[in-house]
């Protein structure tokens, strides 16, 4: 009777990645790099696999699935010492171990359920997933002999120049027998360079035991192979999947106009003859309905539903959203939170201010209202059926709009309330009274008191500007004849003062 269990091997610090975070916990398309491990163990039938854990346990401890059982490696002397410390969550020695790396996401599930059956359809003591690399560098390399026969598996930091030219590697994960496996690691010692106890060790042991079947199966695709090692083989990861999964949109009958534009994580459902634009980042977790158009430039966050036949246009961010069918959100739009009906115009600009620094709040909309460009929703509130907001509008929050309601301003009211806040009457009961409006036209300009006397007699004698006759000079110089004027005038005045009167020359 076939009996497959699986050890996922979890333990390493990956120092390459130069980073707080343990290395299967970095994220490729928006899942940790262990949960694609536990898909291939899943896929292979394996129900309940064993992580083996070491670095970051506590830290990744929490992202596995309850019924994952998962074993401490507390020395972290190599791969072998972690497989040994797996032995007693085994419970025993009957049937076969599927042994996967928690830090290869490329290996598809279709290979490794070809690795399992393989195994189990040769009877093999041990089958292996091998690859033919152009540049094998830091891999294992499989060890053949003149018959073709695998003889074992070599580590790189251990081979010499001639096994070091082999092209044919070891991806990693394999199928062994439990009971030869058990036996071989007790019997290998630590390598001499690193003083680990190498898995691929079990491989050279077991191949000398009279009777043992050594056997490989091949990746599909060369890019399986890559293992995660450092920042620039999880970029080429990302890469790699991104790509498998907007092939598989394509092939579901998405349009993806720009696919190396595209951003489409783990997760995401989209129906039959929507069209996703350039520029386009849709997270986990989302759904997308039927003749949808999404983009350019929008970002859809987990938690987002999207029926059928709705637009989501440029510059549109959505979270935690349920939007209805036949909705508009077309330009430079936040909504978070929020519950949109049916046949809804969302317009551009429009905000839900969802948070008040402690909670979230959440913003409904009723079936076809339509908002203003520019409009403010301070959740929680609710906008009725057929409801209308103004351009620039700012509802406050629980001041919620009754169905086919208008209001407009900051705060948003309705015009009845604003009229009789603007004539000074009662407000309905529980409206609240608008900030009156400022005046329109000019403000009055004081003008200065009128004088009196000589001065005001002078003023009035004086031609406006308007009338002056051209070329009389620049204003400078008009104030220097002024001044010159009023001294000679003064002038004159005290000489009259100063000659004596006729009646005294006559005497």
């Amino acid at each position: 009777m076939r009996q497959l269990h699986a050890i996922i091997l979890a333990a390493g610090e990956g120092t390459r990645m130069k980073s707080d975070v343990p290395k299967v916990l970095h994220p490729i398309c928006g899942r940790p790099m262990i949960a694609y491990a536990l898909d291939l163990a899943a896929s292979a039938g394996v129900k309940q696999p064993i992580v083996v854990l070491g670095y970051g346990a506590d830290a990744i401890k929490p992202v596995l699935p309850k019924e994952i059982k998962t074993v401490i490696q507390t020395r972290r002397l190599g791969t072998g010492d972690a497989v040994l410390a797996a032995k007693k969550a085994l419970g025993g020695t009957a049937g076969s171990v599927l042994i996967l790396y928690a830090d290869t996401p490329l290996l598809r599930r279709t290979t490794v359920q070809r690795l399992a059956e393989s195994h189990f359809k040769t009877g093999a003591s041990c089958t292996l997933l091998v690859a033919h690399l152009a540049d094998p560098s830091g891999y294992g390399r499989v060890i053949r002999n003149e018959q073709g026969q695998i003889t074992g598996v070599i580590e790189e930091g251990e081979a010499h120049a001639a096994q070091r030219a082999i092209r044919e590697i070891n991806v990693g994960p394999l199928v062994v027998q439990a009971e030869p496996l058990l036996a071989a690691l007790s019997t290998i010692t630590p390598s001499g360079s690193k003083k680990e106890l190498y898995l691929t060790d079990v491989v050279s042991h077991l191949a000398r035991q009279e009777g043992a079947k050594i056997q490989a199966a091949r990746v599909e695709e060369i890019p399986e192979a890559l293992g995660i090692n450092s920042r620039a083989d999880l970029a080429r990861a990302i890469g790699v999947i991104r790509q498998r999964i907007i092939d598989a949109h394509l092939a579901n009958g998405v349009t993806i106009e720009e696919p190396q534009t595209t951003s489409i994580d783990h997760g995401v459902t989209i129906g039959v003859d929507s069209v996703i634009h350039p520029h386009t980042v849709i997270e986990t977790g989302v759904s997308i309905g039927k003749r949808c158009s999404i983009g350019p430039f929008a970002r859809l966050r987990s938690g987002v539903t999207i029926a059928e036949e709705t637009r989501v246009g440029n510059f549109v961010e959505l979270v935690r959203t349920k939007i209805g069918p036949k909705v508009r959100v077309s330009h430079m739009t936040y909504l978070g939170d929020a519950i949109v009906e049916e046949a809804v115009n969302i317009g551009a600009g429009t905000i839900t201010a969802n948070y008040d620094g402690q909670e979230k709040h959440e913003t409904r909309i009723g079936k076809g209202a339509f908002i203003g460009s520019d409009t403010i929703l301070i959740a929680p509130v609710k906008i009725g059926a057929g409801a209308v907001t103004g351009a620039g509008s700012v509802v406050t929050k629980a001041h919620d709009v009754p169905p086919k309601g208008v209001v407009v301003g900051v705060p948003a009211r309705s015009l009845e309330e604003r009229a009789s806040a603007e004539n000074g009457k009662p407000l309905p009961k529980g409206a609240h009274r608008a900030p009156a409006a400022p005046a329109r036209g000019k403000p009055a300009v004081k003008r200065p008191a009128q004088r009196s006397g000589r001065a005001a007699a002078r003023r009035r004698r004086r031609p406006p500007m308007t009338k002056r006759r051209r070329g009389s000079g620049t204003a400078p110089q008009r104030a220097v004849r002024r001044r010159a004027a009023r001294h000679a005038l003064k002038a004159a005045r005290r000489g009259a003062a100063r000659k004596p009167s006729r009646s005294r020359r006559t005497r």
